[in-house]
């Protein structure tokens, strides 16, 4: 019989619930789904290939296009879609409302914290869920120019965080990092198998391992 399931709070789940869309719009109302399918999370990922790590040989940020372009045509770049996506009572800079001056995340999905942020004051990250040097060794060392720009700007793949723990999360996998907040691991993981089933990054035997362990506590997590 698996384990219980870990039970989210009203917030976490109301945010989880959410994320579930994955497009986004300047008032955070997000669009269209753009996950990998529907289903089980703990079923994607047997789907996935397993293999060894790569060497991180070659990685560069830049290999991953400019930072935050402006990919969907909206005329805001990627920071600031999800930053208005995922944050609330947010304020903006300029008339054309891309710029985000100030908001609230009402629970970080890394900590369980509330963060109130303003421009510049560095408590908020935009968060890879899937390390653009994660899939460099899994994958994308392989991949052209327009499909790493592509992933690196994906709101599948983006959260706005806790800036603290995302610098400490690194580089990791589901292997080597959770986030504290224990609430939001099965989101956390659910999004993380749904990246890599999507843009065919694979996963080491650890990782797999690991994901299958955080998933069989949530057997019915689905697939954002």
């Amino acid at each position: 019989m698996p384990a219980p399931r870990l039970l989210r709070t009203a917030p976490v789940a109301a945010l989880a619930a959410a994320l579930l869309v994955s497009g986004c719009s300047h008032d955070g109302s997000g669009g269209g789904r753009s996950g990998a399918g529907s289903g089980s999370a703990l079923a994607a990922v047997d789907s996935l290939t397993v293999k060894g790590r790569a060497p991180k040989t070659g990685y560069e940020r830049e290999k991953f296009g400019r930072a935050w372009a402006d990919t969907d045509g909206n005329g805001c770049g990627t920071r600031e879609d999800i930053l208005a996506r995922d944050a609330v009572d947010v304020a903006y800079k300029d008339r054309r409302r891309c710029k985000v001056a100030r908001g609230v995340l009402p629970e970080d999905p890394y900590t369980g914290q509330r963060i109130a942020f303003a421009r510049g004051d560095g408590k908020v990250d935009i968060d890879h869920v899937v390390a653009l040097s994660d899939a460099w060794q899994k994958g994308a060392r392989q991949w052209d120019a327009d499909k790493r720009r592509e992933f690196a700007n994906d709101p599948l793949n983006l959260l706005a965080v806790d800036a603290p723990a995302n610098r400490r999360k690194g580089d990791g996998d589901t292997a080597t990092w959770l986030p504290p907040a224990k609430g939001f691991r099965c989101a956390y993981v659910a999004r993380q198998v749904a990246v890599k089933k999507k843009y065919g990054v694979w996963v080491t035997a650890a990782e797999r391992d690991a994901m299958k362990r955080v998933l069989n506590t949530c057997p019915d997590e689905p697939l954002p």
